[in-house]
């Protein structure tokens, strides 16, 4: 490259810079591309196809103004992938799934001196979990199940601190939850070098208050959770019924907050949901940003697919493969790379190349238990018939036991069955708010708990036979 394209090229990055400022450059582009003028078109190398959609989508006009301001014209941009930072890419993963993991630390012996506890208490998290591979946002696939919690992820690493606080995130197993944490992990630790960003489990959290109050050490553990740029808590749920760890919890919150420190938690629930959470705590939580995160749908399914069925030395799988799965399975991420684990498995061991006829049978009964689609309709239709009511009376504003019980039954599957939100469901059941869905399937909850019966008019159903008959009807 010669003198004059290298100026271009660094007042091209400028221009940019401009536009979408340095955290972001920083995040998406130094490093991470490469710009490449020839006449009126300009080329962007990227690491991976799935990076350049991304970044094509969010950052290619900006980065057409800026092509325009610099070299004068109008220039084509194109996002492609270039195959020397696909590699470095590449090299990176492999050299961090190559890493060996810290070894644990014994638990000290009480007769030993407590300074080297003390230490261990006192010792930040990131110091000890580079060795670990650390998903990254540009790896998520987004979707209509979870395109509000990514956005949530990605503003979070733009300008922390500066948004909502905290951010929640909490859905079904499988579903992104820990992948998104992480990638804000790793995007705080690229944007911002030296910032203190703690990244643990609540049984983390909970094995070191429960060390900390043992060895007499709080003011060393406090020290280090509350004087930190970022905390990064996953499965808060791990914290219910446990008091005196909410109770420290919530204190180390509120000093966070106070100092607007971001903090972005997970939960295998809506906070509301959490009934062994104490008042204070999903007060808290409610005070900031609350999304939901769905199994993926049909066309997020396939771009999982194709993502998981195109590693490293592998040949992709054929498209209509992909399609077939797509289609016919329902369940979360893991399942996704499990099936296509266990096709590549089937395909060696019988040395037959991968079609659909052999899909069939490798995942045969994987296949045989995939649940259908399920929609609102679909449950309300249920419900109507196992219990025998009118149809449409679930939509109606009756408030009767008869009728309000069993929609709260409906809204419980309907949560438990289908990808709809809480307002989607309101919506549907009365045009009722999202509330009071939340509010239906936690009253649900407690009621299977308790085995309880419902009192429909005259008659009256156990709750758990009830759930049991619909969901039959819905498989039927």
């Amino acid at each position: 490259m010669t003198v004059r394209e290298r100026n271009l090229m660094q007042a091209l990055e400028k221009a940019l810079v401009r536009r979408i400022g340095e955290p972001r450059y920083k995040l998406w582009f130094e490093g991470r591309t490469r710009f490449h003028r020839a006449d009126d078109q300009l080329t962007v190398g990227v690491p991976n196809r799935h990076f350049a959609e991304w970044v094509e989508k969010n950052f290619g006009t900006a980065t057409a103004e800026a092509a325009h301001e610099v070299f004068g014209q109008t220039m084509q941009v194109r996002f492609v992938i270039d195959p020397e930072l696909f590699q470095a890419a590449r090299r990176e993963q492999d050299e961090a799934r190559e890493t060996p993991a810290p070894k644990p630390v014994p638990h000290p012996d009480p007769k030993t001196k407590k300074a080297g506890a003390e230490r261990e208490i006192e010792k930040p998290r990131e110091t000890t979990s580079r060795s670990r591979r650390w998903h990254r946002l540009s790896d998520f696939i987004v979707g209509a199940c979870n395109r509000v919690a990514f956005a949530a992820a990605q503003s979070v690493i733009e300008s922390p601190g500066e948004g909502a606080n905290p951010i929640v995130l909490h859905g079904p197993v499988g579903t992104g939850k820990t992948h998104l944490l992480e990638g804000i992990y790793a995007g705080l630790r690229r944007a911002h070098v030296d910032w203190r960003v703690l990244y643990l489990t609540s049984e983390d959290f909970t094995n070191r208050f429960v060390q900390a109050m043992r060895l007499n050490k709080l003011t060393g553990f406090r020290k280090q959770f509350r004087e930190c740029d970022a905390l990064l808590v996953d499965d808060l749920h791990f914290l219910a019924s446990k008091k005196a760890t909410q109770a420290e919890f919530l204190h180390t919150f509120d000093a966070l907050q106070a100092d607007g420190r971001q903090m972005v938690l997970t939960c295998d629930c809506h906070p509301r949901l959490a009934d062994d959470f104490t008042p204070e705590l999903t007060d808290r939580l409610l005070g900031g940003v609350v999304w939901g995160l769905t199994p993926p749908d049909a066309a997020t399914r396939l771009e999982i697919l194709r993502h998981k069925a195109s590693p490293k030395n592998e040949k992709p799988l054929p498209d209509e493969v992909l399609r077939f799965l797509s289609g016919q399975l329902r369940g979360n991420v893991r399942e996704l790379e499990g099936a296509i684990h266990s096709i590549r498995h089937f395909s060696r061991v019988t040395g037959r190349a991968i079609d659909v006829p052999l899909v069939r049978e490798a995942l045969a009964d994987l296949l045989r238990h995939a649940v259908r689609v399920v929609q609102l309709d679909d449950i309300d239709r249920s419900v109507c018939s196992v219990l025998r009511l009118e149809h449409g009376i679930l939509q109606s504003k009756a408030r009767a036991w008869a009728v309000s019980h069993p929609r709260m039954a409906a809204m419980y599957l309907a949560r438990k069955h289908t990808a709809a939100s809480y307002s989607d469901i309101g919506k549907h059941f009365g045009g009722r708010n999202h509330s009071t869905a939340v509010a239906a399937e936690k009253k649900v909850r407690q009621w299977i708990e308790a085995d309880a019966d419902l009192a429909l008019g005259q008659r009256s159903v156990g709750i758990r036979e009830l759930i049991e008959r619909v969901e039959r009807e819905l498989l039927r």
